[in-house]
């Protein structure tokens, strides 16, 4: 008589391990970069100026989704793999933030400056050395680009799931520049369509930042169609949730915490759900006092102040509140249905306690 095999449980998540793991592949990638640049005679500050941002803080949120994905779906056995292909996540989100930064001319980034500003610095009383450090981010940006997809070809992942890995990331790169595109044409001009200033955060974040990592390591682990679609329907809300606590602190957030100038997102005009609540809600004067000003507009504190009481006053950072929740809520659910192997429930909610505190 046949015994039927009892699946094992899936290992438990140590995020903190797995940033670690990750953090030690990037750093021993860049510091063969930069001993490359230098026997090529390159320009060292191309590697020290990535290298600061790199190694410079972040929450590896990317990279811990991506090795929970690829333990969900019944990964195991020897991590080098996922790890490296997390690390190459890690390095493909410098190249987003890069680019990001000189769109939105932030001068901040993790605390420090960035990347455009850094370049800058060093040129400093060279003519045209914004300019210049603006240039030379963008070149940077792509380099990181570069360097990202060599860190994933160099994986070692198995033909059939390199394959199918391709394709979630051609997904996630495409929905991302489609996201940052959206973002770039609504910005200065916020309005009361939630449902656009929630598409912007779906295809912009929560699917860059939480669905598509899931999903990646889940084919790494050679999950099927099935498998991908119950974690589409766990991390799209989980997604969602943390961007609108992202669009929170862009309003209300301290410097000091998130490494970015106060009320960025203000500053910048975002159509955020936070805004499109606000206005909503807000009286002539209220809405003259969100919207009468342009991308980049560097506003006083006074005003900021007023800002943030017109936002409180309306209900609309409670109204985001509530949406995180929500959706936080649904995420979880989620887990209860058909069509994740035994065990992964556990480890994705470790995921997803992990990314709602690190949120």
């Amino acid at each position: 008589m046949s015994e039927t095999a009892v699946p094992l449980p899936a290992p438990v998540l140590d995020p903190a391990c797995v940033r670690s793991a990750v953090d030690e592949r990037l750093a021993t990638f860049l510091d063969a970069k930069a001993h490359l640049a230098a026997a090529q005679g390159f320009p060292a500050e191309v590697t020290d100026v990535l290298r600061d941002l790199v190694l410079g803080g972040g929450k590896r949120i990317r990279p811990v989704l991506c090795v929970a994905g690829w333990r969900a779906a019944g990964g195991r056995g020897d991590e080098g793999p996922v790890l490296r292909v997390a690390a190459s996540l890690e390095m493909f989100h410098a190249f987003a933030l890069v680019h990001d930064d000189v769109m939105d001319r932030s001068a901040t980034r993790r605390g420090r400056p960035s990347a455009h500003e850094a370049i800058a610095a060093r040129h400093m009383g060279r003519p045209g050395a914004r300019r210049l450090g603006v240039d030379a981010a963008v070149l940077l940006g792509d380099l990181a680009l570069a360097w990202s997809d060599e860190l994933l070809h160099t994986a070692g992942v198995r033909a059939d799931r390199f394959a199918a890995a391709t394709v979630v990331l051609d997904g996630m790169r495409t929905e991302l520049m489609y996201g940052q595109y959206l973002d770039l044409l609504a910005t200065g001009r916020p309005s009361t369509d939630v449902d656009a200033a929630l598409r912007i955060a779906r295809f912009k974040s929560a699917k860059y930042t939480v669905e598509r990592p899931l999903q990646l390591g889940a084919v790494l682990a050679g999950a099927d169609a099935g498998v991908c679609a119950a974690l589409s329907a766990f991390g799209l809300p989980l997604g969602e949730a943390f961007q609108l606590r992202d669009d929170l602190l862009g309003a209300f957030g301290d410097p000091s915490e998130t490494g970015k100038s106060a009320a960025e997102d203000l500053h910048e005009g975002k159509h955020t759900v936070l805004l499109s609540l606000a206005l909503r809600r807000a009286t002539k004067s209220e809405r003259a006092l969100l919207t009468d000003h342009g991308p980049g507009a560097r506003l006083g504190p006074a005003r900021v102040a007023r800002i943030r009481a017109v936002l409180e006053e309306t209900g609309a950072r409670i109204g985001v509140e509530e949406l995180i929740r929500e959706r936080a809520h649904q995420a979880l659910r989620a887990l209860d249905e058909d069509g994740l192997p035994a065990g992964a429930a556990a480890v994705l909610r470790s995921a997803a306690s992990d990314l709602i505190e690190l949120a």
